[in-house]
């Protein structure tokens, strides 16, 4: 049997690893290793996860924080498998589930990336991602298919969808020479949707596999937290200027940096909130002036 090789970044949340070691060792019979990169976690997480002693695991300690990217690419350089897992540390599975995720992508040459049925850890019967609708090219809006909705198996066929979910993507390393790795331009959020779109530009499908995982969500970044939002707001006109054609940049982009901009910024001075108002303003203007290119 060949190898997979699964990649998860962990930054500050050591714990949350090991228990996504745990559960792969556990439950996952086909062969696998699992490389952990350490994203410069401000405490002591590496010499935590480096005292498993586990073989299968490869703990990578970065000297700066990559980002989601930017750690993804860093674990890709020390994988030796044919297969290449994207996993969030945040997960955990609880019956194996790679066999049917690269049963789904050898089933045919078309195929470039594979998503699990992904469910909330804390709701079990509850559904965060069963695929992605498409994205609108001025709003940067799409939604996630089964979302909060209870599993009661209506989504139980496996389909191509729009976009894979970051917290968990299988390709094959032959994929990946011809389409590449994900841009480190974002840091944090939308990489995996700007990266579904290189897929597509190169002639490969997405598709959804309804085999489970459980997800924590967002563990690694508080919500409504200025940080998040600078990063969203800057992540939305990155991705309307990588991937949009023709008109629809200039229309994007005129949304983003007016009305959505102005709806938030007066709502976060209203709260006197002064950080947050802050973030999206900062976030404006690093989206529409740092280069989109790494």
């Amino acid at each position: 049997m060949k190898k997979v090789s699964i990649i998860t970044v962990n930054y500050g949340g050591y714990l949350d690893t090991l228990e996504l070691m745990d559960s792969l060792r556990t439950f996952e019979t086909y062969p696998y290793e699992l490389i952990v990169v350490d994203n410069a976690s401000p405490g002591e997480d590496v010499n935590f996860l480096s005292a498993t002693n586990d073989a299968k695991v490869k703990v990578i300690a970065s000297k700066k924080n990559l980002g989601f990217a930017g750690g993804n690419n860093l674990g890709f350089q020390y994988a030796k498998g044919d297969y290449i897992l994207f996993m969030n540390n945040d997960t955990l599975i609880n019956a194996p589930f790679l066999e049917a995720l690269i049963h789904r992508l050898e089933s045919s040459p078309t195929i470039g990336l594979v998503c699990p049925k992904i469910k909330y850890s804390y709701l079990p019967d509850v559904i965060q991602y069963a695929g992605y609708t498409e994205m609108q090219p001025v709003l940067i809006r799409n939604h996630l298919i089964g979302y909060k909705q209870k599993d009661i198996g209506q989504f139980e066929v496996a389909k191509k969808t729009f976009f894979a979910h970051g917290a968990c993507m299988l390709t094959s390393r032959a994929i990946l020479e011809r389409v590449g790795l994900m841009t480190t331009i974002y840091f944090l959020f939308y990489e995996e949707l700007d990266w579904c779109m290189r897929f597509r530009e190169a002639g490969y499908e997405i598709w959804y596999e309804p085999i489970t995982i459980f997800h924590k969500e967002g563990q690694s970044i508080s919500k409504g937290s200025p940080l998040r939002n600078f990063y969203l707001t800057r992540a939305r006109l990155f991705y309307a200027r990588r991937n949009n054609k023709g008109a629809d940049i200039w229309y994007s982009c005129i949304y983003q940096s007016t009305i959505v901009f102005l709806r938030n910024f007066i709502g976060s001075l209203l709260r006197a909130d002064l950080a947050m108002a802050s973030a999206y303003a900062r976030g404006v203007y690093r989206g529409l002036t740092d280069p989109i290119c790494d």
